[in-house]
């Protein structure tokens, strides 16, 4: 059942901060080939920054730690953060380098290709983590993606750990990491080709999922939860394992499911509540989310959230 925080929790976001560019397209041009499109928005984007802004709608109190250039982009983006109140005091602008961007061709099943420029993004370094140490150890939650170095990535999970702060990370884009990180990681969130690219196996069969996942619980992680688009998330614990089904909604725009539900989760489990409730919230935030166009645009408020959840009562 869907209840409301007893108080304001605090949640950290080390990650990527730029913009996205979309065109809207009758389908993904194949090499070479032009499309014509129907329309155009530009719009905050970057796993980070999304997962903040994310954060910051459904009620906590959101810091973001990252890096934009110091340009006409990197400003609209601060002030991106104070108007969806996320505190950008940790958000350096570089001056030797430009915003990270993104563009994105969206087709109008839904589907997107999208190519992204980091920026100031691959300048994300220890040192910025540093100079946040004092309030990510005053947080919940540490939320990490990989649109970051991962040196940085590793280095901020460590000394959450090392303070007691439980990490989230969301290992997406797909990479491989150093086992160490691990260790320091309280819930992963993979999908798919990320837990097959993670573990260095095949995936085909649901018991693979299952076994892939035991594979990083065995380097240290205290809970992978599996994220399987339509069909829901998997948790898998040390001795628990239940899929949670997901909501089933019209398909407007599929980018920033994945930064929806990993902000949600960051935010109930920071609130106290357990793993498959966190993850049936973080199931309705995605849904909510595809449910309109805009990586960030559409992520959803508490408000939509909570009236969302009574429906399904």
């Amino acid at each position: 059942m869907f209840r409301a925080a007893i108080a304001m929790v605090r949640v950290v976001v080390v990650g990527s901060i730029h913009m996205d560019f979309y065109v809207k397209v009758p389908r993904i041009p194949r090499p070479g080939e032009t499309v014509l499109g129907s329309g155009f928005i530009m719009s905050p984007g970057g796993k980070g920054a999304n997962q903040a802004v994310g954060a910051a709608r459904l009620g906590a109190e959101t810091y973001m730690v990252g890096r934009v250039g110091k340009d006409w982009l990197g400003n609209a983006l601060i002030d991106n953060f104070r108007a969806n109140g996320v505190n950008s005091e940790y958000v350096m602008q570089d001056p030797s380098i430009h915003t990270g961007v993104a563009f994105i061709l969206l087709e109008e099943s839904g589907e997107n290709a999208i190519a992204v420029a980091p920026g100031a993004d691959s300048r994300v370094a220890k040192e910025d983590v540093d100079r946040a140490l004092d309030i990510i150890k005053s947080s919940q939650i540490l939320l990490l993606q990989l649109e970051i170095p991962v040196d940085t990535v590793v280095y901020a999970a460590k000394r959450a750990w090392e303070v007691g702060v439980r990490v989230v990370l969301n290992p997406a884009p797909a990479m491989r990491l150093p086992d160490e990180i691990f260790r320091y990681v309280s819930v992963l969130t993979p999908n798919r080709i990320e837990l097959a690219m993670l573990t260095n196996t095949r995936i085909e069969e649901y018991s693979e999922l299952v076994s892939a996942a035991k594979i990083l619980l065995k380097k240290g992680v205290r809970y992978v939860v599996v994220t399987l688009g339509a069909q829901g998330a998997l948790i898998v614990g040390h001795d628990y394992t239940e899929l949670v089904p997901a909501y089933r909604v019209k398909v407007v725009d599929t980018t920033g499911a994945g930064d929806a539900f990993n902000a949600a989760l960051a935010v109930f489990l920071a609130e106290g509540r357990d793993i498959r409730e966190a993850v049936k919230l973080a199931n309705a935030a995605a849904a909510l989310k595809i449910m309109k166009l805009g990586a960030q645009s559409g992520l959803p408020r508490r408000d939509e959230l909570e009236s969302f959840i009574a429906m399904y009562k």
